[in-house]
């Protein structure tokens, strides 16, 4: 039986809403607020969330934010319920990876309709647009490789579905690598970062469990622009280029999820470029905190004070100065286990 979360603060619909889900077989659980909602689904991970935007508390927007970046929850189909018609409610939230729209009021057959569809379009393609990092739970990785297979039509898929283990600080593939894999991050963290003729290096992505990586240059079919590091003990596991090529041009659904991917990826090195180029130090080191605790959902922040320059772009020594200064004011924890954004609200709004 698939689980569905419903938040929605209007008490009418939600009780009609959800009696009509459980008639039609689905076990439902429900919300009247965001906050109450990620509580939910992060105690019992629902197969569908259907989610109000206008809500007190948490919006649904934010909702849809904190779904995406924690990899328990993210790749989770989402349908937003909106009373609103106008077009910047419905381009915001696919900005954000929106999988479908329910205007209120609508009718049974409507509800019933964008409930079934999204759930077949996740058992067959795997991941969904709500998903732009792509993230996949691990587990879930030969369901996703099967059902592309299926979909596809393609009569052998050689993917090496093996997990092979990689000690920490060790190379994947360097600047100027011919691509042979597609690469996905089962346990571990791997950064990919380049190096300037000064031997000077900038931290470029960071990938936990559930990602991929590597898939650039398998696209581009060009050598690798990047470097790929392990920072912990890591658990990788190979498909090879010829088969994800053939994923790609037999699957639309696995072609529009790399796309997403790339548009995402492209998007957050623009504004690291930008933030470097025009941004002071302090501005920098908040916006790459904010960004780390996001995707890390509120946990300790767990990079060496090298990489975490890396990824600002600046000296390591500047970075723990700010980073003092921030704990000094409150902003952040600095401990043994990690830095600890304490504070998000004001390291957002800071004007510096």
């Amino acid at each position: 039986m698939k689980t569905i979360l419903l938040i929605e603060d209007n008490a009418d619909i939600r009780e009609n809403t959800a009696e009509i889900l459980e008639l039609a077989g689905y076990r439902v659980l429900t919300a009247e607020n965001g906050k109450m909602g990620v509580e939910q689904a992060l105690a019992n991970r629902p197969d569908l969330i259907i989610c109000d935007i206008m809500m007190p508390v948490l919006d649904g927007y934010g909702v849809l934010h904190i779904v995406n970046s924690n990899p328990g929850l993210s790749g989770i189909p989402f349908i937003f319920l909106t009373a609103k018609s106008e077009r910047v409610d419905f381009r915001k939230g696919m900005e954000l990876g929106a999988d479908d729209y329910l205007t209120k009021p609508f009718d049974d057959t409507e509800l019933l309709s964008a409930v079934e569809g999204r759930l077949n379009r996740f058992r067959n393609v795997g991941p969904t647009a709500a998903d732009p990092t792509s993230r996949v739970q691990p587990n879930e990785l030969n369901h996703f490789l099967d059902s592309a297979q299926s979909a596809g039509g393609l009569q052998a898929l050689s993917v090496d579905r093996k997990a092979h283990r990689v000690l920490k600080k060790q190379f994947i593939y360097t600047e100027g690598d011919e691509p042979t894999r597609l690469y996905f991050l089962k346990s571990g963290r791997v950064k990919t970062m380049r190096i300037n003729t000064d031997g000077k290096e900038l931290v470029t992505g960071l990938h936990g469990p559930g990602e991929f990586f590597g898939y650039l240059a398998l696209i581009d079919n060009t050598p690798y622009t990047d470097s790929a590091v392990t920072l912990d003990e890591s658990e990788l596991i190979y498909i090879p280029q010829s088969d994800f090529q053939q994923l790609l041009m037999a699957q639309p659904g696995v072609s529009r999820q790399f796309v997403r991917l790339l548009a995402g990826r492209v998007d957050e090195i623009e504004k690291q470029l930008l933030g470097m180029a025009y941004g002071s130090l302090r501005r920098r080191v908040a916006d790459a905190l904010l960004r780390l605790h996001e995707q890390l959902a509120g946990g300790p922040i767990q990079l060496s004070r090298d990489d975490l320059a890396a990824v600002v772009g600046t000296a390591t020594e500047s970075l723990i100065r700010t980073l003092g200064e921030f704990k000094q004011d409150g902003l952040i924890d600095v401990s043994n286990a990690g830095i600890r954004v304490l504070q998000p609200d004001k390291l957002r709004r800071a004007n510096w």
